[in-house]
């Protein structure tokens, strides 16, 4: 392959990505919004559950985005045969990790949850969920093992139709197995669960299928199964390790924001789970473009392109800026009316109480669009560790800001959710001041020279 840092490269390697990157939100989403009309108890258990849930497919994610930059790296060196090794690699770690994680929601969540759950019907009703839906997690760490093959190479176009093949199976499972229609029997919030289960295995099937009669992919050897690689599982791990203790990181702030205000009320959190089905859409475009600058940057070190680097950076980040922004437009003009289809009339007082949220929202993703983009840049470029550190410092100081507007006697939820402004600023602004360092230029400029 050979990518340049044109915005047709961009479209190309990013739209793809964005569109299949949707995986576990459309799961979360379709979820969310079956639960919503099954009761309000439900659907304020699946806003907490799923924030668990989403922290457990992002370490899978994380290790597979190791492995697709290393891909991606051997595909920049024009060394197609190392791509398939490192494959299989991130395969092999991801069975060992997926029995890990299942071990831990098997054995571990009734505490963890315990601590942060004070009503009894959300704690149980969570667990409820989990009971079929970490069955899943095999299937989830494979699927993106193969999504980080195809992302890697830069040629992710049938993650798209692996994708609706995916929400579109999970979309009638949840009718059935939620209310009990079609024969199914009625299984409330655990067969949402097992839905979505069922879905990421017929997902994984395809895809399996689909790379079988791929001829293109053959150049990669990837019907040759190597070995245990002990050093290549060193290299994605060293990649890795920080990108998913970033992943936990974030989401685990998120996860204990939810748990927070949980304490306002269940009412409070069924709110606040409208905010997160918006959320959960209108982020789809940055994360995709997030995998995306990944490759890129990846590939153009690989390259030997590293002045590239910052070219990709901005125009991805107006590009997603400009994409994110007209999506959420009409969220804020006609917000009922664009709700409606989805959530209906029956608890029509919800979109009313998050609708002063929305406009924060649209802060929130404007920061996301640099903050992430620029951000992953430093992951992509292999500055893993440091983006962790930045990270985590950056988290550390969301979560304190958090828990003193919600202990607070003034704190609303207009407030607690604004946090998030500043968290991504922050990581934009310390992002940005990596790539005008000296070291960064010297890097570029000599690459320059040579060429």
């Amino acid at each position: 392959m050979k990518l340049s840092t044109s915005y047709r490269d961009i479209w190309k390697v990013s739209i793809p990505i964005i569109i299949g990157s949707a995986a576990q939100n459309v799961v979360a989403m379709t979820d969310s919004i079956f639960l919503y009309y099954k009761s309000e108890e439900d659907f304020a258990a699946i806003g907490f559950v799923a924030a668990f849930y989403i922290i457990v497919a992002a370490v899978g994610f994380g290790f597979s985005r190791g492995g697709q930059i290393l891909m991606a790296r051997r595909a920049g060196q024009a060394r197609p045969e190392g791509v398939g090794r490192v494959f299989y690699s991130t395969i092999y770690f991801e069975l060992v990790l997926a029995g890990l994680l299942f071990l831990f929601m098997t054995f571990g969540t009734y505490w963890l949850f315990a601590g942060f759950v004070d009503s009894d019907v959300i704690f149980y009703k969570a667990l409820e969920y989990l009971e079929t839906r970490k069955w899943g997690v095999f299937a989830s760490y494979l699927g993106v093992a193969c999504v980080a093959l195809y992302t890697g190479i830069a040629r992710p176009l049938f993650i798209i139709i692996d994708t609706f093949i995916l929400a579109a199976t999970n979309i009638f499972l949840d009718r059935a197995l939620i209310f009990g229609m079609y024969g199914f029997p009625e299984m409330g919030i655990a067969g949402a669960g097992l839905a979505s289960t069922i879905s990421e295995y017929v997902a994984l099937l395809v895809f399996l299928v689909y790379m079988i009669f791929d001829r293109k992919n053959r150049v990669y050897n990837i019907f040759k199964f190597p070995k245990w690689d002990p050093v290549i599982i060193r290299e994605i791990v060293g990649l890795s390790v920080p990108i998913v203790a970033m992943s936990v990181v974030g989401l685990g702030s998120g996860f204990v924001f939810f748990g927070l205000v949980e304490n306002f009320g269940e009412r409070a959190l069924a709110t606040t789970n409208i905010v997160r089905i918006a959320y959960l859409i209108l982020s789809i475009p940055a994360w995709g473009f997030c995998t995306g600058i990944n490759t890129m940057a990846s590939y153009f070190v690989g390259a030997g392109q590293p002045e590239k680097v910052r070219v990709v950076l901005w125009k991805t980040s107006f590009l997603c800026l400009g994409i994110t922004t007209l999506m959420i437009l009409p969220l804020l003009i006609f917000p009922n009316q664009v709700l409606y289809p989805i959530l209906g009339d029956e608890r029509a007082y919800l979109i009313d109480a998050a609708y002063p949220v929305f406009w924060v929202l649209w802060g929130i993703l404007t920061a996301f669009s640099f903050g992430s983009i620029f951000f992953n840049g430093l992951i992509g470029a292999g500055e893993t560790g440091l983006a962790l550190k930045l990270q985590s410092l950056c988290a550390a100081g969301y979560v304190i800001l958090i828990f003193i507007v919600v202990r607070a006697s003034w704190g609303t939820m207009v407030l607690a959710w604004s946090v998030e402004i500043f968290y991504w600023l922050a990581i934009f602004g310390l992002a940005y001041a990596f790539f005008q360092r000296p070291r960064w230029r010297k890097k570029a400029i000599d690459s320059e020279e040579i060429q």
